[in-house]
This record gives structure tokens, sequence and C-alpha cells, in this order.
């Protein structure tokens, strides 16, 4: 007994939650989207940069070359 109040002011309250509609600011929410001005480019390139390997090349091109195709048995994981 004693429920029906609290369940009563708890669905007002779930009821307000759900319809409330505050009141939107586009102009700021398009200068915020828009980001600060003098930004001609987007710091995200389109194309992923690659490492450069080339260091690498000569150090471990005999590695490569006494591979014989030799298919490796082990397991992994």
């Amino acid at each position: 007994m004693g429920r029906g109040r609290q369940k009563a002011k708890a669905t007002k309250q779930a009821r307000d939650i759900k319809y409330y509609s505050p009141n939107t600011d586009y102009s700021a929410l398009q200068r915020e989207l828009k980001g600060p001005e003098g930004r001609a480019t987007s710091h995200f390139a389109n194309d992923p940069v690659e490492p450069d390997y080339s260091a690498y090349v000569d150090k471990y091109a005999d590695d490569l070359q006494e591979d014989d195709g030799e298919v490796d048995t082990r397991r992994i994981g």
C-alpha cells in the first residue's frame, strides 16, 4: 500500500522527460559543426599514409632471399 502516489509521480516524471523538447539554437549548431575559420582541409586524409620501409629493405633482404618457398608448419596461437 502507499505505492500509488509514488508510481504516479514516477510516471509523470517519465512522461515529462520523454516529451521534453528544449529550444534548439540551430545557428550555434551550424557554427559548431562547421569548425573554426581558416582551416581549409580536414586533418583526416583520404588515403592512408603507409610507413616508409625502404630503410629495412637492405637489412632484411637476405632473409627474403633465403626463403625458398618452404611452408612454415609451426602452429600459431
